[in-house]
């Protein structure tokens, strides 16, 4: 069992940034698939950014790819997820996701999920 709990949300200017942060309980995060998805109001869930347990594989949607980076310290039991040049479109909740196996793009992979951080991107 994990416990997903994300951090880091709030409103920012476009253009701007923020680092969202998804703390994991459990010995065993390091060997946890991790993902990013969002939703926006009125919108279905999507898929954000997947990060493998080692981090050495990486994916990325295509709205997302250049400004946003995932990454992991599987020391602190930690996913991040830096949000650059944010855009009006980037306004979501963002959850947090994790998978024992080798999950990339579909929530249906992922087995826990965390209880979302709002972002706010305004112009």
């Amino acid at each position: 069992q994990v416990q997903l709990v994300e951090s880091g949300g709030g409103l920012v200017q476009a253009g701007g940034s923020l680092r969202l942060s998804c703390a994991a309980s459990g010995r065993t995060f390091s060997t946890y698939t991790m993902g990013w998805f969002r939703q926006a109001p009125g919108k279905e869930r999507e898929f954000v950014a997947t990060i493998s347990w080692s981090g050495s594989r990486t994916y990325y949607a295509d709205s997302v790819k250049g400004r946003f980076t995932i990454s992991r310290d599987n020391s602190k039991n930690r996913a991040y997820l830096q949000m650059n040049s944010l855009k009006p479109e980037d306004t979501a909740v963002y959850y947090c996701a994790a998978d024992r196996g080798d999950a990339r793009y579909y929530e249906d992979e992922f087995d826990y999920w965390g209880q979302g951080t709002q972002v706010t991107v305004s112009l």
